[in-house]
């Protein structure tokens, strides 16, 4: 008897494997995610440049306190501006004085919120303020909120 050495061919002598070819026929398993992230940086850009322009312009300079800012709310806020030439904007509409309640209470009406922001200019007399502040109790507005600039003197002797 002899004795003989197999050699070992990795997995028998008849079994055959085959190779698939990649071609047209076989689906691609990989997602191109290049055109998906194009379109978000475009939308990324578009909303970066409106977003600044959705706020409301009402060109008045504003007194400046020590008062910290309210925080945000769900709702659009009610703005109401009296600027230095006594012109009275609602949002930015101008609208006349005897026009002002009347258009209050329909906004009143309308709204689940009775806050209002009051902007005036800080050269504009007070007693013109406290009319505006007495109009827009009348049309219906109980929280009045007056708008200042941060940064102004804090009168308890530090001057900011």
């Amino acid at each position: 008897m002899g004795a003989g050495v197999v050699k070992s061919g990795g997995g028998g002598g008849n079994r055959r494997r085959r190779r698939r070819r990649s071609g047209a026929s076989q689906p691609m398993s990989e997602i191109n995610v290049t055109p998906f992230v194009d379109v978000m940086l475009v939308l990324l850009i578009i909303f970066m440049v409106a977003a600044p322009l959705l706020t409301v312009g009402v060109p008045v300079e504003l007194p400046k306190t020590a008062a910290q800012a309210l925080p945000q709310e769900t709702e659009e806020p009610l703005t109401v501006s009296l600027t230095a030439e006594g012109e009275i904007l609602l949002q930015s509409t101008a609208i006349t004085r005897d026009d002002l309640v009347p258009r209050l209470r329909a906004i009143a009406a309308e709204r689940s919120d009775d806050r209002v922001y009051l902007r005036a200019d800080g050269t504009v007399p007070y007693e013109e303020v406290a009319q505006v502040m007495g109009a827009l109790n009348a049309g219906g507005f109980s929280s009045i909120g007056l708008v200042t600039d941060i940064g102004g003197p804090a009168l308890n002797g530090t001057g900011q």
